[in-house]
């Protein structure tokens, strides 16, 4: 078990990383500023991801949170301040959409699963994050909210994440309204996989890492990535697109090990590769 802070503008730990085995929990470290997602915290968790995903060691991700929130969104302070840039904040803007644009597809071409742990509140990008997690596991307390409607933002790039994560009228109602969504309403609506008694997101998500990683990591890589890629694709080049990623799995080690081990009543040996 090993833990490493990830820094980004000066000394302060935004993202702590810990290995647990196989598994790097991510830990958004801004807890007085409820983890909202600054330019320092969204490069803090882009280093992070970037470093999983070149270490063959790591299976699956956790993402958690420090405090009472696990992310408030983009900082409106942030944000404000440089309103009083030459441009008004135009390059700025432009800038941190696109910086939270990509963290946010890391996550999902990240090539292992990742698993959000939520407690508290997740609202607008931090909804968007909790959204682009593969599996999000969720306190009771637990809820999601894409409020921008209220202050006049309309939360756009949130609902890029929600739109692949609920039914298309779901989402357009957290975008309309901008309500709170409790847990047990987000599991309804297929936004969150498991709610948990308070305290103990972090636990279940570790106990579902812990079952993930005890499978072939060449099949988990290849899988998610063939998910992720089929879904945006009309039905015969998904099918074709899939069973390109089937005849790669198949002639992988790990396959012929785990079909040869199945016909013989055996347990697996993975080779990971």
């Amino acid at each position: 078990m090993s833990a490493t802070p990830s820094m980004a503008g000066g000394n302060e730990a935004m993202v702590l990383r810990e290995d647990r085995d196989a598994v790097a929990i991510l830990t958004l470290n801004r807890p007085a500023a409820r983890n909202s997602l600054s330019r320092a915290m969204i490069e803090a968790l882009q280093a992070a991801l970037d470093g999983i995903a070149r270490d063959a060691a790591i299976r699956c991700v956790v993402i958690a949170a420090e405090g009472p929130a696990f992310s408030a969104g983009h900082d409106l302070k942030e944000i404000t301040a440089h309103r009083m840039d030459p441009d008004g904040g135009r390059a700025f803007f432009a800038e941190t959409m696109a910086a939270c644009g990509e963290v946010m597809q890391a996550v999902v071409k990240l090539p292992q699963p990742v698993i959000a742990a939520v407690e508290g509140v997740a609202t607008a990008a931090g909804c968007q994050l909790a959204a682009s997690c593969d599996l999000v596991v969720a306190a009771e307390t637990a809820k999601f909210c894409t409020p921008g409607v209220d202050i006049g933002l309309f939360c756009t790039t949130p609902g890029v994440a929600l739109a692949r994560a609920v039914p298309r009228k779901a989402a357009m109602e957290m975008l309309l309204l901008g309500e709170m969504v409790p847990a047990a309403e987000a599991l309804r609506m297929g936004l969150v996989n498991r709610v948990v008694p308070r305290g103990e997101a972090l636990h279940e998500a570790l106990v579902l890492a812990g079952r993930i990683t005890a499978r072939s990591a060449v099949a988990l890589r290849l899988g998610k990535r063939a998910f992720n890629q089929q879904a945006g694709l009309p039905l015969a080049e998904a099918y074709a697109a899939a069973g390109t990623i089937m005849v790669e799995n198949l002639l992988a080690e790990d396959a012929a090990e785990g079909i040869g081990a199945f016909l013989g009543k055996r347990a697996p040996e993975w080779r990971h590769r």
